[in-house]
C-alpha cells in the first residue's frame, strides 16, 4: 500500500532541525526499498525548510503510521502537524526513474472530497509522482498529490482541476536523500 506522508514544520525549528539531519536521514535509510518519492518543502527563499514529504510504500496504514510518527524530526518537536493518506503510484515509478534529473520542484495537494478527479495522469513530461489521496480503506477519494517540475507554481497547480478540490496548496519542493 503506498502512502503520502506530509511533515509540517513547526515555525522556529530550523535550528532544530539541524541537529537531527542525520538521525532523520538515518530513520529514513531504513526504508530506502519502500521510497517512492522524498524531499524538503521550501519557503519562497529556496533555503528554509517548511516541512518533508515522503511517498512510502508499506504493509498497511498501522505501518504507515508508526513510519510517520517514530520519525526523529516528529519525535523531537520539529514538525506541528501530519498529513498522512493513503496514495495510489499512477506512474507506476518512484522519483529516481524520472527522467527529468533531481532539481527543484513543487509539491501540489489538492484536498477534497467526493466523486474523484484528475484520476488520469495528466499529458505532461514535467510530473516526477502523481496519484489520489485516499481514505485508508482505499475506497474514499480525499484529492490529489503530486510532485512536478513545472516553470512556476501556477503551472503545477494547473495540473489540477481547480473547482474540484476544497482547497490546492502549493508548496516549493525540491529532492531528497542521499541518492
Amino acid at each position: 500500500m503506498e502512502f503520502l506522508c506530509y511533515h509540517r514544520d513547526r515555525p522556529g525549528s530550523v535550528a532544530l532541525r539541524d541537529e537531527l539531519v542525520e538521525a532523520h536521514w538515518s530513520y529514513m535509510d531504513r526504508f530506502e526499498a519502500e521510497l517512492i518519492a522524498r524531499g524538503p518543502t521550501l519557503a519562497d527563499d529556496g533555503d528554509t525548510p517548511t516541512g518533508s514529504v515522503h511517498i512510502v510504500d508499506l504493509r498497511d496504514p498501522a505501518a504507515a503510521r508508526a513510519f510517520a510518527f517514530d520519525e526523529p524530526n516528529y519525535q523531537a518537536g520539529v514538525y506541528r502537524d501530519v498529513l498522512l493518506r493513503r496514495w495510489r503510484n499512477l506512474l507506476g515509478r518512484t522519483m529516481w526513474e524520472f527522467p527529468g534529473g533531481r532539481g527543484d520542484g513543487y509539491l501540489v495537494l489538492g484536498l477534497g472530497a467526493g466523486p474523484g478527479a484528475d484520476l488520469t495522469v495528466p499529458d505532461s513530461a514535467d510530473l516526477v509522482a502523481y496519484g489520489p489521496l485516499l481514505s485508508d480503506d482505499g475506497t474514499a477519494w480525499l484529492g490529489t498529490a503530486l510532485l512536478a517540475r513545472t516553470p512556476g507554481p501556477d503551472a503545477a497547480r494547473a495540473l489540477l482541476t481547480a473547482d474540484r478540490y476544497a482547497d490546492v496548496e502549493v508548496h516549493n519542493w525540491t529532492f531528497g536523500g542521499r541518492r
